[in-house]
């Protein structure tokens, strides 16, 4: 996160209360990122509410430029911008469309998380970060060279925003409950499983520093355990990873990215591994 040169802010201009923008503004005033503000909207021009907030933050002390912008679709037209102007991260508010769809994400949302070649940060709630607990979820099963660094990152991320806003990192990893079917028999045994587990994040917490009262390990689905968790700690802010091949279409941390996306209460972010970011650069370029 300090390395983070630039900050994409998604502004809706039907929204003038932006906690977008306001989440950019915390993690800008501490690495003195610039932030380029973007309202996509084809009809209507927005050039005076975009020269309002730019007045208000360059008076604040910010770097800032905006721009209005339109190609296609939502998350096209985001994905170009951040292309253009080489933003490391981009921050969008999530509006629920109705109370019925709530807690659902919207397929514009969907396809910004899938298809971003930059880590997204979805703002769910107008909770505050400072003081509060950001949660980490990584599959300390997944011990192989890509879940390792995709670790990393995710715990780099938690750490770096926890030292910025004064919260408290925990982390959790799920793991699978005992199966009668599995070859190996230590996978039939709920104490060996757990007993492997335990064994795996000793040197995980060596290597990032976690001591047991922050490390949460639960047995079960972790499209279930991260929001129950999150939920549970009154998380303000969650960071997942996904190795899947095409970002979030595939499997996160081994379950299903939608259902821990959907019912999580807490703020989002969303990392991929370096190698999955190159290809979608690569994708987003030849178009």
């Amino acid at each position: 996160m300090q390395a983070v040169r630039s900050i994409l802010v998604v502004i809706d201009p039907e929204h003038s209360e932006s906690l977008a923008l306001k989440r950019a503004k915390l993690i800008a005033g501490v690495t003195q990122a610039h932030l380029h503000l973007l309202v996509c909207d084809p009809k209507h021009d927005h050039s005076g509410m975009l020269g309002v907030l730019k007045a208000a933050l360059l008076a604040d002390g910010y770097n800032v430029t905006t721009e209005q912008a339109w190609n296609q679709s939502l998350h096209q037209t985001i994905i170009d911008v951040q292309q253009a102007e080489g933003c490391g991260l981009v921050v969008k508010q999530h509006y629920p469309d109705s109370p019925l769809k709530k807690a659902l994400l919207t397929p514009a949302d969907w396809k910004l998380l899938r298809y971003c070649p930059t880590p997204v940060l979805l703002v769910k709630t107008a909770k505050s970060w400072a003081g509060g607990v950001i949660l980490a979820a990584i599959d300390v099963g997944n011990m192989d060279g890509e879940h390792r660094t995709l670790h990393a990152s995710i715990i780099d991320h938690g750490y770096d925003i926890s030292s910025l806003a004064k919260a408290h990192l925990h982390v959790i990893s799920a793991h699978p409950s005992p199966m009668l079917s599995a070859a190996d028999p230590t996978l039939q045994l709920k104490e060996t499983i757990e007993a492997r587990y335990r064994e795996q994040c000793k040197a995980f917490q060596a290597e990032f520093d976690i001591d047991d009262d922050h490390l949460h390990i639960e047995e079960g689905p972790a499209d279930v355990l991260i929001p129950f968790m999150a939920h549970k700690l009154e998380a303000s802010l969650t960071v997942i990873g996904t190795v899947a091949r095409t970002g979030l279409s595939g499997a996160l941390i081994g379950n299903t990215a939608e259902v821990v996306l959907d019912a999580l209460e807490s703020d989002v972010l969303v990392l991929k591994p370096d190698d999955i970011m190159d290809h979608l650069e690569e994708i987003v370029t030849r178009h």
